[in-house]
């Protein structure tokens, strides 16, 4: 029903879920926290999956339209890799995230 209520939406609409359990009327109000929020996540997904085209589930699961703005980040980096990222930043004696901030400064300067 969620998902019949999202497709009539135009593209760039804000606050997704508010404006559906509205548009849901006496249900919407009706019903609890804990079922709108069950009835939200079964949306979010089955709405990324069947229509790519019109939204993206981003990292965070938050639906996003898909106009083109939003990245999916690249979050994947092999087990060997982030062994010897934790292992040259503990030689360092510096944080990961330290480490890499350095290392891409390192590759924009030599760019």
């Amino acid at each position: 029903m969620m998902l019949d209520v999202l497709l009539q939406f135009p593209p760039g609409t804000k606050n997704l879920k508010e404006n559906i359990t509205l548009r849901l009327g006496l249900v919407g109000q009706m019903s609890s926290t804990r079922d709108i929020n069950a009835a939200w996540d079964e949306t979010k997904g089955k709405a990324a999956k069947l229509y790519p085209e019109k939204f993206i589930l981003d990292n965070r699961n938050v639906l996003q339209w898909n106009d083109g703005s939003v990245r999916v980040l690249d979050e994947k980096i092999s087990v060997t890799n982030f062994k010897k990222l934790n292992e040259l930043a503990e030689t360092e004696n510096c944080s990961v995230n330290s480490l890499v901030t350095k290392l891409i400064s390192q590759y924009k300067k030599t760019k």
